[in-house]
């Protein structure tokens, strides 16, 4: 699964992890997130966030 970087803050969506504390289960990918999804560190959107490129 593909690891998405947030281009504000370093945080990274590992979909491996998911988001637990934001009701997101491990195992989500990026794009099964919801629309309203946003970082869980510094707020913005899911469209500010880059695919990783490894």
């Amino acid at each position: 699964m593909e690891k998405w970087q947030c281009l504000a803050c370093p945080y990274i969506y590992d979909p491996v992890i998911g988001d637990p504390e934001n009701g997101i289960s491990p195992g989500t990918g990026f794009e099964g997130l919801p629309d309203d999804w946003v970082c869980p560190v510094c707020g913005v959107p899911k469209s500010q966030f880059a695919k990783i490129i490894e």
